[in-house]
């Protein structure tokens, strides 16, 4: 290994590139648009023409190049999503296999990209000489469906039924909106209230509860009755009193007139102690550094699954007791086998943050750590004394990151989950095309993003860390990826054109026994619902035509060759980069 000829340590830079210069050359590749604004964002400069290799470099670095493309089989977006699942999540509400409108697989690519661009860079700085990298959206998409994945490869079924149905909800005054609430007796209390039939709600918490998990909610009809019948006062009323909160679908022009222009993290450094850790023997690029993560759901443990694939030792704080959602059905070898998606791999410790004793246990962890990793909801950290002030005072080189739903940028904001910011932002509207009505979709969109995001923002403070010697706060949030997600489609708005892709965009073609998609505005000269899926493909391709089948079951993804099995049995997918 070759270190870089100058130690990248404590230069005067406000921003982790800045004096970076980044290049893009050779064809177009899946968002290097958005690999280059992030970039930019960043404090690299350079020219906007796009290009599929990007290359980041400066004074103190020997450059870094990262290639994107879209895979081994997919051409596009749309085959991308065919061949990785997406679909199939995605049209599970609906019961048939449908496209999400927005580019996410490429969107994710394009993150992901600029993670290994900084990871690189910090290798680097650190020691450990990394030259390149290469993010596939076949691998990013994967990545985005890998906790369902992981369920189709568990040894016992779906905790709750997979079938057509879910949220939104109409009212009587025609308002769409969504409704979220963790607590059983919030939803009971908000049905009561509306007078909708006991059975129903009853048999309705358990597949509204796990939404999150199987992207599909097939709860009674007579809910979505009861709500029809409700006046929107009503509605509202009725979530007052119960706990349980509700959020009329927002459109991309409100999202538009309100957007404040922010990136979708800020870094604000808190010290300057920090004088460089060598890496460990490993090649990896964040080896030798630690990470505490006291995360639940999604968001911030995706977050450290990623520093973990890219070397760091993460180590979780769960509760006494441990992790509940260890226990969340599908298991494999008796542990969640979507549990296993996010934190295979980390180290756990149990605290009790309510005890006195056990957060003073945990300050003197955060001391030796390198990062410190949340997504408590906003003001609990302030309140059990475990705040970026109170940690960087036993540790002021630490890189305290918070993923946050709302980052404090909108008032009077809704509980931030996923499916409430996803109505509050409009990504209802961009995931839809013109002929289906907006509504969010039930694949988890922006926990993922976001914790893709989140770990985009970690390695940018880390490696401002490393330039500057200082320690620094990081916040990221679902709120940015959804601005990140809508993007094109919220300037479009701005613009006062029509946001929305036209009807039947990205929705897959039928065979007689499968479905087909095809490149993004391919005209197709043949009706192919009487033939076969192979046939058809035969005679697309005979047409000059390139079309991919639609993965309708995920298991069938399982004997790809591209997944693995953990130390569980438990399907893992691919790291979704490859680095030189």
């Amino acid at each position: 290994m070759t270190p870089p000829a100058t130690p990248a340590v404590a230069h005067t830079t406000a921003l982790p590139l800045d004096g970076l210069r980044l290049e893009a050359s050779g064809p177009p590749g899946p968002a290097d648009g958005l690999v280059a604004e992030h970039l930019r964002l960043l404090g690299a400069e350079g020219a906007a023409h796009p290009g599929g290799h990007i290359t980041l470099g400066g004074p103190e670095f020997n450059g870094i190049i990262t290639h994107t493309r879209w895979g081994d089989r997919a051409l596009d977006e749309a085959t991308v999503q065919a061949a990785t699942g997406i679909m199939a999540v995605h049209g599970r509400r609906g019961g048939t296999p449908r496209g999400l409108a927005v580019d996410y697989a490429a969107t994710a690519t394009g993150v992901l990209a600029v993670q290994a661009l900084l990871a690189g860079l910090l290798a680097q700085a650190r020691g450990v000489q990394v030259t390149g990298a290469e993010v596939s959206a076949e691998r990013a998409g994967l990545l985005a469906v890998s906790q369902y994945l992981a369920a189709a490869g568990a040894e016992e079924g779906e905790a709750a039924e997979v079938a057509p149905g879910g949220p939104p909800f109409t009212c009587a005054d025609g308002v769409v909106f969504e409704l979220e609430t963790l607590n059983p007796s919030a939803w009971a209390a908000f049905w009561g209230a509306l007078e909708a039939p006991r059975d129903a709600v009853r048999r309705g918490w358990r597949p509204f509860q796990f939404r999150y998990a199987t992207a599909c909610a097939p709860f009674p009809q007579s809910l979505h009755d009861a709500a029809r019948a409700a006046a929107w006062e009503l509605i509202q009323d009725a979530a007052r009193s119960s706990g349980a909160e509700v959020c009329p679908l927002r459109s991309l022009a409100e999202r538009a007139a309100e957007y404040d222009g922010a990136p979708p993290w800020e870094l604000t450094p808190h010290g300057a102690s920090y004088s460089g850790r060598a890496a460990g023997q490993a090649d990896a690029p964040l080896a030798g550094l630690t990470v505490l993560e006291a995360g639940r759901r999604i968001q911030a443990p995706l977050t450290a699954h990623l520093l973990g694939l890219l070397g760091a030792e993460v180590v979780r704080i769960e509760p006494p007791g441990g992790d509940p959602l260890r226990g969340m059905p599908p298991a494999c070898s008796g542990i969640s086998a979507r549990w296993l998606a996010l934190n295979r791999g980390k180290k756990a410790v149990e605290v009790d943050i309510k005890s006195p004793a056990d957060r003073e246990l945990l300050r003197a962890m955060a001391a030796e750590a390198d990062v410190f990793l949340h997504n408590w909801a906003p003001g609990k950290a302030a309140e059990l004394g475990l705040d970026h002030e109170h940690l960087s005072a036993v540790n002021p080189a630490l890189v305290y990151a918070y993923t946050s739903g709302w980052a404090g940028r909108l008032q009077e904001a809704p509980m931030g989950t996923d499916f409430m910011v996803q109505a509050r932002t409009g990504v209802g509207e961009a995931a839809r095309p013109a002929d289906e009505p907006p509504a969010p979709s039930l694949m988890t969109l922006l926990d993922v993003l976001g914790g893709l995001i989140g770990a985009e923002a970690v390695l940018s403070g880390l490696l401002l860390r490393q330039r500057t010697g200082a320690g620094v706060r990081v916040d990221s949030s679902l709120l940015g990826a959804a601005d990140v997600l809508t993007a094109a489609a919220r300037a479009r708005a701005a613009q006062g054109l029509d946001p929305r892709r036209p009807a039947g965009f990205r929705r897959p073609l039928p065979t007689a026994d499968g479905w087909l998609a095809v490149p993004d505005h391919s005209a197709v000269p043949h009706d192919v619902r009487d033939l076969s899926t192979a046939r058809a493909l035969e005679r697309l391709q005979k047409d000059g035509l390139s079309a991919v089948p639609v993965v309708t079951d995920l298991a069938d993804l399982l004997s790809s060759g591209s997944i693995s099995l953990d130390a569980h049995g438990a399907p893992a997918v691919p790291d979704p980069w490859r680095f030189a």
